[in-house]
Protein backbone atom coordinates (compact mmCIF):
# COMPACT_ATOMS: atom_id res chain seq x y z
CA UNK A 1 0.00 0.00 0.00
CA UNK A 2 1.24 3.55 -0.71
CA UNK A 3 2.51 5.79 2.08
CA UNK A 4 -0.01 8.16 3.61
CA UNK A 5 -0.20 11.68 2.18
CA UNK A 6 -0.60 14.56 4.59
CA UNK A 7 -2.00 16.99 2.01
CA UNK A 8 -3.95 15.06 -0.65
CA UNK A 9 -6.73 12.52 -0.19
CA UNK A 10 -9.19 10.63 -2.37
CA UNK A 11 -12.83 11.48 -1.65
CA UNK A 12 -15.59 9.18 -2.94
CA UNK A 13 -19.28 10.09 -2.53
CA UNK A 14 -21.57 7.08 -2.85
CA UNK A 15 -25.29 6.43 -3.08
CA UNK A 16 -26.72 2.93 -3.56
CA UNK A 17 -23.87 1.75 -5.78
CA UNK A 18 -24.07 -1.88 -4.66
CA UNK A 19 -21.14 -4.26 -5.01
CA UNK A 20 -19.32 -1.96 -7.44
CA UNK A 21 -18.51 0.36 -4.50
CA UNK A 22 -16.17 -2.18 -2.92
CA UNK A 23 -14.09 -2.78 -6.03
CA UNK A 24 -13.89 0.99 -6.59
CA UNK A 25 -12.68 1.61 -3.05
CA UNK A 26 -10.19 -1.27 -3.21
CA UNK A 27 -8.81 0.04 -6.50
CA UNK A 28 -8.43 3.54 -5.06
CA UNK A 29 -6.74 2.23 -1.92
CA UNK A 30 -4.24 0.31 -4.03
CA UNK A 31 -3.19 3.64 -5.55
CA UNK A 32 -3.50 6.13 -2.71
CA UNK A 33 -3.58 6.66 1.04
CA UNK A 34 -5.85 7.95 2.49
CA UNK A 35 -9.20 7.24 0.83
CA UNK A 36 -12.35 8.66 2.37
CA UNK A 37 -15.90 7.62 1.46
CA UNK A 38 -19.08 9.56 2.23
CA UNK A 39 -22.08 7.23 1.97
CA UNK A 40 -24.95 9.54 1.11
CA UNK A 41 -27.94 7.91 2.77
CA UNK A 42 -27.58 4.59 0.93
CA UNK A 43 -30.22 1.97 1.69
CA UNK A 44 -28.41 -0.99 0.10
CA UNK A 45 -26.32 -1.92 3.15
CA UNK A 46 -23.03 -0.86 1.55
CA UNK A 47 -22.28 1.74 4.22
CA UNK A 48 -22.21 -0.70 7.08
CA UNK A 49 -20.10 -3.19 5.13
CA UNK A 50 -17.69 -0.45 4.16
CA UNK A 51 -17.32 0.54 7.80
CA UNK A 52 -16.24 -3.03 8.51
CA UNK A 53 -13.59 -2.71 5.81
CA UNK A 54 -12.40 0.55 7.35
CA UNK A 55 -12.05 -1.02 10.78
CA UNK A 56 -9.23 -3.16 9.39
CA UNK A 57 -7.69 -0.45 7.18
CA UNK A 58 -6.30 2.75 8.76
CA UNK A 59 -6.06 4.34 5.29
CA UNK A 60 -9.84 4.14 4.78
CA UNK A 61 -12.41 6.35 6.53
CA UNK A 62 -16.17 6.19 6.08
CA UNK A 63 -18.99 8.60 6.90
CA UNK A 64 -22.65 7.54 6.82
CA UNK A 65 -25.09 10.38 6.17
CA UNK A 66 -28.57 9.73 7.60
CA UNK A 67 -30.44 10.48 4.36
CA UNK A 68 -29.68 11.19 0.73
CA UNK A 69 -28.62 14.80 0.21
CA UNK A 70 -26.97 14.72 -3.23
CA UNK A 71 -23.45 14.36 -4.59
CA UNK A 72 -22.41 17.93 -3.90
CA UNK A 73 -23.65 17.80 -0.32
CA UNK A 74 -21.76 14.55 0.27
CA UNK A 75 -18.58 16.05 -1.19
CA UNK A 76 -18.97 19.15 0.98
CA UNK A 77 -19.30 16.95 4.08
CA UNK A 78 -16.03 15.26 3.18
CA UNK A 79 -14.29 18.54 2.34
CA UNK A 80 -15.11 20.03 5.72
CA UNK A 81 -13.75 16.96 7.46
CA UNK A 82 -10.64 17.13 5.26
CA UNK A 83 -10.06 20.77 6.18
CA UNK A 84 -10.36 19.96 9.86
CA UNK A 85 -7.78 17.20 9.43
CA UNK A 86 -5.33 19.53 7.70
CA UNK A 87 -5.66 18.31 4.11
CA UNK A 88 -5.32 20.89 1.34
CA UNK A 89 -6.54 18.96 -1.74
CA UNK A 90 -9.09 16.25 -2.52
CA UNK A 91 -9.41 14.07 -5.60
CA UNK A 92 -13.06 13.25 -6.16
CA UNK A 93 -14.10 10.12 -8.03
CA UNK A 94 -17.40 8.34 -8.55
CA UNK A 95 -18.14 5.12 -6.72
CA UNK A 96 -19.62 3.29 -9.72
CA UNK A 97 -16.39 2.19 -11.41
CA UNK A 98 -16.47 4.71 -14.26
CA UNK A 99 -13.28 6.52 -13.23
CA UNK A 100 -9.69 5.25 -13.69
CA UNK A 101 -8.20 4.59 -10.26
CA UNK A 102 -4.84 3.82 -11.87
CA UNK A 103 -4.51 7.52 -12.78
CA UNK A 104 -4.89 8.75 -9.21
CA UNK A 105 -1.09 9.11 -8.66
CA UNK A 106 -0.64 11.09 -11.89
CA UNK A 107 -3.44 13.50 -11.00
CA UNK A 108 -2.08 13.92 -7.47
CA UNK A 109 1.41 14.62 -8.79
CA UNK A 110 0.04 17.26 -11.15
CA UNK A 111 -1.75 18.90 -8.23
CA UNK A 112 1.30 18.76 -5.99
CA UNK A 113 3.38 20.40 -8.74
CA UNK A 114 0.85 23.25 -9.08
CA UNK A 115 -1.25 23.35 -5.90
CA UNK A 116 -2.91 26.63 -6.89
CA UNK A 117 -4.75 24.87 -9.74
CA UNK A 118 -7.62 22.41 -10.11
CA UNK A 119 -6.64 19.26 -12.02
CA UNK A 120 -9.53 18.17 -14.23
CA UNK A 121 -10.07 14.88 -15.99
CA UNK A 122 -10.84 15.24 -19.68
CA UNK A 123 -12.86 12.14 -20.61
CA UNK A 124 -11.80 9.75 -23.34
CA UNK A 125 -14.88 7.74 -24.31
CA UNK A 126 -15.03 4.21 -25.62
CA UNK A 127 -17.83 2.39 -27.41
CA UNK A 128 -19.75 1.90 -24.14
CA UNK A 129 -20.57 5.62 -23.86
CA UNK A 130 -24.23 6.46 -24.61
CA UNK A 131 -24.29 8.76 -27.64
CA UNK A 132 -26.97 10.97 -26.10
CA UNK A 133 -24.81 11.59 -23.03
CA UNK A 134 -21.70 12.33 -25.11
CA UNK A 135 -23.55 14.85 -27.29
CA UNK A 136 -25.37 16.39 -24.35
CA UNK A 137 -22.17 17.17 -22.46
CA UNK A 138 -20.89 19.13 -25.47
CA UNK A 139 -23.70 21.59 -24.88
CA UNK A 140 -22.81 21.96 -21.20
CA UNK A 141 -19.13 22.31 -22.08
CA UNK A 142 -19.91 25.08 -24.55
CA UNK A 143 -21.82 27.07 -21.95
CA UNK A 144 -19.04 26.50 -19.41
CA UNK A 145 -16.40 27.82 -21.81
CA UNK A 146 -18.45 30.97 -22.34
CA UNK A 147 -19.23 31.46 -18.64
CA UNK A 148 -15.51 31.33 -17.80
CA UNK A 149 -14.46 33.42 -20.83
CA UNK A 150 -12.62 30.40 -22.24
CA UNK A 151 -10.40 29.86 -19.23
CA UNK A 152 -9.52 26.37 -20.50
CA UNK A 153 -11.90 23.94 -18.78
CA UNK A 154 -11.58 20.75 -20.84
CA UNK A 155 -14.78 19.12 -19.54
CA UNK A 156 -17.39 20.45 -17.16
CA UNK A 157 -19.05 17.19 -16.09
CA UNK A 158 -16.30 14.61 -15.57
CA UNK A 159 -16.04 14.22 -11.81
CA UNK A 160 -12.53 12.71 -11.68
CA UNK A 161 -10.57 15.78 -10.57
CA UNK A 162 -8.44 17.31 -7.83
CA UNK A 163 -9.82 20.36 -6.02
CA UNK A 164 -8.15 22.79 -3.61
CA UNK A 165 -10.17 22.14 -0.46
CA UNK A 166 -10.34 25.63 1.06
CA UNK A 167 -11.30 27.33 -2.21
CA UNK A 168 -14.07 24.87 -3.00
CA UNK A 169 -15.54 25.08 0.50
CA UNK A 170 -15.54 28.88 0.25
CA UNK A 171 -17.35 28.72 -3.10
CA UNK A 172 -19.98 26.25 -1.88
CA UNK A 173 -20.71 28.00 1.39
CA UNK A 174 -21.55 31.27 -0.36
CA UNK A 175 -24.63 29.92 -2.14
CA UNK A 176 -27.22 27.13 -1.73
CA UNK A 177 -26.72 25.33 -5.04
CA UNK A 178 -24.11 22.75 -6.15
CA UNK A 179 -25.58 20.10 -3.86
CA UNK A 180 -26.81 17.57 -6.44
CA UNK A 181 -26.07 16.78 -10.11
CA UNK A 182 -25.20 20.44 -10.70
CA UNK A 183 -22.13 20.13 -8.46
CA UNK A 184 -19.41 19.19 -10.96
CA UNK A 185 -20.13 21.92 -13.51
CA UNK A 186 -20.85 24.77 -11.13
CA UNK A 187 -17.76 23.92 -9.07
CA UNK A 188 -15.35 24.45 -11.95
CA UNK A 189 -17.09 27.62 -13.17
CA UNK A 190 -17.09 29.26 -9.76
CA UNK A 191 -13.53 28.16 -8.99
CA UNK A 192 -12.39 29.68 -12.30
CA UNK A 193 -14.18 32.91 -11.36
CA UNK A 194 -12.27 32.76 -8.08
CA UNK A 195 -9.00 32.58 -10.02
CA UNK A 196 -8.27 28.84 -9.82
CA UNK A 197 -6.64 27.79 -13.08
CA UNK A 198 -7.78 24.51 -14.70
CA UNK A 199 -5.18 21.93 -15.70
CA UNK A 200 -6.59 19.17 -17.95
CA UNK A 201 -5.43 15.56 -18.15
CA UNK A 202 -6.97 12.96 -20.46
CA UNK A 203 -8.61 10.07 -18.65
CA UNK A 204 -10.75 7.16 -19.87
CA UNK A 205 -14.34 6.79 -18.72
CA UNK A 206 -16.31 3.54 -18.70
CA UNK A 207 -20.07 3.12 -18.81
CA UNK A 208 -20.67 -0.26 -17.21
CA UNK A 209 -23.68 -2.35 -18.11
CA UNK A 210 -26.07 -3.68 -15.48
CA UNK A 211 -24.52 -7.13 -15.98
CA UNK A 212 -21.13 -5.62 -15.09
CA UNK A 213 -22.52 -4.07 -11.93
CA UNK A 214 -23.02 -0.61 -13.40
CA UNK A 215 -25.42 1.70 -11.57
CA UNK A 216 -26.66 5.08 -12.82
CA UNK A 217 -28.82 7.57 -10.95
CA UNK A 218 -28.86 9.98 -13.91
CA UNK A 219 -32.39 10.96 -14.95
CA UNK A 220 -32.40 12.62 -18.35
CA UNK A 221 -35.29 15.07 -17.93
CA UNK A 222 -34.77 15.87 -14.24
CA UNK A 223 -31.02 16.34 -14.40
CA UNK A 224 -31.00 18.23 -17.68
CA UNK A 225 -33.61 20.58 -16.24
CA UNK A 226 -31.32 21.09 -13.26
CA UNK A 227 -28.37 21.83 -15.58
CA UNK A 228 -30.48 24.28 -17.61
CA UNK A 229 -31.45 26.17 -14.47
CA UNK A 230 -27.82 26.14 -13.34
CA UNK A 231 -26.50 27.58 -16.62
CA UNK A 232 -29.24 30.22 -16.58
CA UNK A 233 -28.08 31.38 -13.15
CA UNK A 234 -24.42 31.25 -14.14
CA UNK A 235 -25.00 33.25 -17.34
CA UNK A 236 -26.75 36.03 -15.43
CA UNK A 237 -23.82 36.21 -13.03
CA UNK A 238 -21.34 35.93 -15.92
CA UNK A 239 -22.76 39.10 -17.50
CA UNK A 240 -22.19 40.94 -14.22
CA UNK A 241 -18.65 39.56 -13.95
CA UNK A 242 -17.75 40.11 -17.62
CA UNK A 243 -15.82 43.40 -17.24
CA UNK A 244 -13.69 41.90 -14.47
CA UNK A 245 -13.08 38.70 -16.43
CA UNK A 246 -12.06 40.62 -19.55
CA UNK A 247 -9.64 42.74 -17.52
CA UNK A 248 -8.10 39.67 -15.90
CA UNK A 249 -7.77 37.93 -19.25
CA UNK A 250 -6.04 40.94 -20.82
CA UNK A 251 -3.59 41.10 -17.89
CA UNK A 252 -3.02 37.33 -17.80
CA UNK A 253 -4.24 37.23 -14.22
CA UNK A 254 -5.68 34.04 -12.64
CA UNK A 255 -7.27 31.90 -13.99
CA UNK A 256 -5.79 33.04 -17.32
CA UNK A 257 -2.13 32.78 -16.30
CA UNK A 258 0.18 30.32 -18.01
Amino acid sequence: MPAASRTHLVLIPSYNTGERLFSTVSAARAQWNPVWVVVDGSTDGTGERLQQMASADPGLRVWLLPHNQGKGAAVLHGLRAAREAGFTHALTMDSDGQHPAELIPAFMQASQARPETMVLGRPVFDASAPLLRVRGRKVSNGWTQLETLFAGIGDSLYGFRVYPVAALIAVMERQPWMRRFDFDTEAVVRLAWRGVKPVNIDAPVKYLSAEEGGVSHFRYLRDNALLTWMHTRLMVEFVLRLPSLVWRRVRGAPPFQR
